[in-house]
């Protein structure tokens, strides 16, 4: 399943504004001043806590008593606007989450042309440089030239048109895999509160609850009623090792993955016992992927110029394609961060 729009994933991730730069200052990225005119420029809050019910109250109880350290997860959210329906990953329907398409429609105002339902295949190069792009609108072929491109087509699509333009992407995607581990509590109305409102830290991966629609529809043992189950996420740091055959996603979780779930799930089912749920009750989901990322790895040569040798000079690449290193951790502030600082420099060039 995928899911394509204008806004790009921001208007189906769940509003997560959190910050995770470490592996790009390792290799010598400072976003900070990015970071700082982000948080200016988009509706970041933890306010959303008041609103949760007594069953959330509970879970992030019991995560601090266990000593798991839980963080209310800052969210780009206009609270007031907020109606608690769960329905983040699939479209706000009262717009209280933010998305892109605020920035992109001021663009617009401003002159820039939106050309929408449209597909990127490939770019023409001559002399190292982008002489064309090519796209289909419908069935129909057409093309595009610029002094200078960015190509933002996501952790999949972008590394799709780069190969198909005899510009070979690495076998490093990380898709920061997923398991919810969920227990039957009658009345929990998680369902009826935002998804991952909070998040705890562990070495390899973080936990989050998150009502796991994608094993209820597809998991014969999850049909019970969706509000009679509280839900936790693990989502993984997950080695890089993945590659595209064409449009085709060849990812296999490694024995080290499969390891690091093992303990993540159990540690969900202890978390569920310590809020009086019996292990009998208790449904491990669907594996499921959210994050790909990671086929065109910034590194340290890279650091000031932020443009990887392997890309024609006047192309540069804006989305998760560049990001160095898993994470199993929220990106897309980090993401727009990376981009803004790769908007600066084309600006200065």
């Amino acid at each position: 399943m995928r899911g394509i729009g204008l806004g790009g994933t921001t208007t189906l991730a769940t509003g997560n504004a959190v910050r995770k730069d470490e592996d790009l200052k390792e290799i010598g990225i400072n976003l900070d001043a990015e970071f700082e005119k982000l948080y200016s420029m988009i509706p970041v809050t933890t306010e959303h806590k008041k609103n949760w019910n007594s069953s959330m109250n509970k879970m992030f109880d019991t995560f601090r008593e266990m000593g798991l350290n839980p963080e209310v997860m800052p969210k780009a959210l206009k609270t007031e606007a907020c109606i608690n329906c769960s329905h983040c990953a699939i479209g706000c329907p009262t717009n209280a989450k933010w998305d892109v398409r605020e920035i992109v429609e001021n663009a617009v105002s401003k002159g820039a042309n939106l050309v929408t339902d449209c597909k990127v295949t490939r770019l023409e190069t001559e002399d190292n440089r982008v002489k064309k792009v090519h796209a289909k609108i419908k069935n129909k072929s057409v093309s595009y030239s610029a002094d200078l491109i960015v190509l933002c087509a996501g952790g999949l699509g972008t590394p799709v048109i780069l190969n198909n333009s005899g510009i070979e992407c690495k076998d490093s995607l990380f898709v920061d895999p997923l398991i919810c581990v969920a227990g039957i509590s009658p009345g929990a109305d998680q369902d009826k509160q935002m998804l991952m409102p909070f998040l705890s830290r562990h070495d390899g991966f973080i936990l989050s609850p998150y009502i796991d629609y994608f094993s209820f529809f597809f998991d014969r043992k999850w049909r019970v009623p969706s509000s009679d189950l509280a839900c936790i996420m693990i989502k993984l740091a997950d080695e890089e090792r993945g590659y595209l055959d064409g449009e085709k996603v060849h990812k296999v979780l490694t024995k080290k993955d499969k390891e690091k779930f093992d303990e993540a799930i159990e540690l969900c089912h202890e978390i569920l016992r310590n809020m009086g749920i019996p292990r009998e009750d208790h449904l491990v989901g669907l594996t499921a992927a959210g994050h790909p990322a990671g086929m065109l790895p910034l590194t340290e040569n890279e650091k000031d110029t932020l443009h990887s040798p392997l890309l024609p000079d006047n192309l540069y690449v804006a989305d998760a394609t560049i990001l160095p290193k898993t994470m199993g951790f929220p990106p897309m502030l980090t993401i727009m961060a990376l981009a803004m600082k790769i908007s600066e420099k084309i600006m200065n060039l």
